[in-house]
């Protein structure tokens, strides 16, 4: 099921609702029962369209990761080849919750003749940020 059926589902629902509940009406069906069974039709579109929408976020994120990759590869000792679309791969694998990947790339990118001081220290400050959010958590739930 594609964007557009979701939406045209969405839309055939939002129209039929008031035919919905004269209908059940005359089939002696209440109000209370025809509301319940499209609120939990849109509670279900709802969160259909938000699962989609992370787990296409997240494909796009790791397809990011692969062409980073990619270009590390091809060209290891240029600091441009940790970056894409304006994204350094430290941060991309951040926000993936790979922090021990993410150390490793950004001591390798601080090893680097041209990486940028003030990238390096954004990108260590991160990691330490997302270790504290972990330690606390870990914490949390001994």
């Amino acid at each position: 099921m594609n964007y557009a059926a979701t939406l045209a589902v969405l839309v055939v629902l939002a129209f039929c609702f008031p035919l919905t509940l004269r209908l059940g009406a005359g089939f002696g069906v209440s109000e209370t029962i025809t509301i319940s069974v499209l609120g939990a039709l849109l509670t279900f579109a709802t969160a259909l369209s938000l699962v989609r929408w992370q787990v296409g976020r997240h494909s796009l994120a790791l397809t990011r990761l692969a062409k980073a990759r990619e270009q590390i590869l091809a060209d290891p000792e240029n600091p441009r080849s940790y970056f894409v679309g304006g994204e350094h791969l430290g941060a991309l694998l951040l926000r993936l919750d790979r922090r021990r990947e993410a150390a490793e790339v950004i001591d390798r990118y601080a090893r680097l003749g041209g990486a940028r001081e003030s990238e390096i220290v954004a990108l260590r400050e991160a990691l330490s940020r997302a270790e504290r959010r972990q330690r606390r958590a870990q914490r949390r739930e001994a």
